[in-house]
């Protein structure tokens, strides 16, 4: 089966593993910005993969504007966020992000990266900010990604791993 691996990648974790799988699949990769409807129709799969932001999977978008005519093909997406992998979260962002004709289509999680240096100045100032909201609370009470927000601080971490390619090369 031929297949293509598209991917949006803010900082370059979700690049990381969209370049993995190429190695291990021998699909091309490409972002999903700089993609058409049109540039797909010789695939069979495709896999999308996108940093979750907000808790929305980026790059997702474009999937649910083109899903009708992507139908026959076998679809997998992968998001990737800096919180430690945790079923629940999970199955959050898949309930907040897999709907509306997308619910069929296995969504898999790897962890990033985190680099406060590589951030824009918005998102920079967002994670400051949510920080010192986070800090406020008592550390026993923290969520999984509050807990790993804070241990991140302002320094560089990258948690990115190929064994988080796992599940989606099963998928295949």
């Amino acid at each position: 089966m031929k297949g293509i691996i598209l991917y949006q990648s803010k900082y370059g974790a979700t690049k990381k593993y969209a370049d993995w799988l190429s190695e291990e699949t021998g699909y091309s990769v490409k972002e999903t910005k700089k993609t058409k409807l049109s540039d797909l129709q010789n695939y069979d799969v495709i896999i999308l993969g996108g940093g979750i932001y907000a808790s929305g999977i980026s790059g997702l978008s474009f999937l649910k504007k083109n899903l009708d005519a992507l139908r026959e093909k076998k679809i997998i997406v992968f998001c990737v966020g800096a919180s430690p992998y945790d079923e629940s979260a999970l199955k959050e962002i898949i309930k907040h992000n897999m709907k509306d004709g997308l619910s069929d289509i296995p969504c898999h999680y790897c962890r990033g990266a985190w680099n406060m240096d590589a951030m824009n100045i918005v998102d920079r100032n967002l994670c400051k900010m949510l920080r010192k909201a986070v800090g406020k609370k008592n550390p026993e009470d923290y969520e999984i990604w509050e807990k790993a927000l804070m241990e991140a601080g302002d320094g560089n971490c990258d948690w990115t791993d190929k064994k988080y390619i796992a599940p989606i090369l099963a998928e295949l």
